[in-house]
């Protein structure tokens, strides 16, 4: 910092290290994944805390659980911490390939939506796990309107003690950082605002109309409940199920959806209608 000018950010996961960071003036503090996880640990850093004037930055915890990211924020601020950011840094999943750590960003995007007055970084090297994708997720996170990023580099990567291969060079970091979009969230242009409006308005339309359809939907399948308990006949037709997937992937390949987006959709309708068609079965 003295050669540098520049703020200096420091992990803390206990008590004992937020005194230490306190006590050498470190700029910044920020908890880690694992420390988020464990709301005993985030209690511990908040109480050695409480009374400090400094900026804290809280990553997502390892699980995709949004209120344990929430309840973390909330123990922080309880101890008296104005200035709180998120780092949103991906999640462990199963069945995840392409990232280390999945980004799930409607996660990310929703715990925005809560916060609106907080700082929201994106940690690139942790949902990556390695150099050749850095960028793409990056100018995905700043087109998706994210406060900065948290990358990570080093004189000489291959060498690195820990997480080697998602570390860059900083030639590479300042490469990367140049060829990044840098997006504006809005232009004052009144003919932009109109169209934008427009094209907005027929989203709510539509998403009216889906949701008129899918009230529908759970009408006619409150009606199968009632048939299947007439019937004795178990909630879960797995023959069906395959059926009525396989018939949306075909559909939705033609309009351009993917299948992962099917999936979700159609997995979030299906645990739905089961609700709806359980609730029926034990009334």
């Amino acid at each position: 910092r003295k050669l540098t000018g520049l703020p200096v950010a420091v992990e803390v996961a206990t008590g004992k290290q937020v005194e230490d960071a306190l006590h050498f003036d470190i700029d910044i503090l920020w908890i880690g994944a694992r420390t988020t996880v464990n709301p005993f640990s985030v209690q511990e850093v908040a109480d050695a805390l409480r009374g400090a004037d400094v900026p804290v930055l809280i990553k997502n915890p390892i699980n995709p659980d949004l209120e344990l990211w929430i309840g973390a924020v909330e123990r922080v601020a309880k101890a008296g911490i104005k200035n709180i950011g998120l780092i949103h840094r991906g999640f462990s999943s199963y069945g995840n390939t392409e990232y280390r750590n999945a980004p799930m960003w409607h996660m990310a995007i929703e715990m925005k939506r809560r916060n609106p007055q907080m700082m929201l970084i994106n940690d690139p090297s942790h949902i990556c796990g390695r150099r050749d994708i850095l960028l793409d997720v990056a100018q995905k996170a700043i087109d998706l309107d994210f406060d900065g990023l948290m990358i990570e580099s080093h004189i000489d990567p291959d060498n690195a003690w820990s997480d080697a291969k998602q570390q860059v060079t900083p030639e590479a970091l300042a490469e990367m950082l140049e060829a990044i979009v840098w997006r504006k969230e809005d232009i004052n242009s009144e003919a932009y605002h109109q169209a934008l409006e427009k094209l907005r308005q027929q989203i709510n339309h539509l998403d009216d109309e889906l949701l008129q359809l899918l009230g529908q939907r759970m009408k006619i399948a409150d009606k199968i409940g009632e048939f299947k308990k007439n019937n004795s006949i178990t909630i879960l037709q797995t023959n069906r199920w395959n059926e009525i997937l396989e018939r949306a992937y075909q559909k939705g390949d033609n309009l351009g959806l993917t299948r992962e987006f099917i999936t979700k959709y159609f997995d979030a309708v299906h645990m739905e209608s089961i609700n709806h068609q359980n609730r029926i079965m034990n009334s």
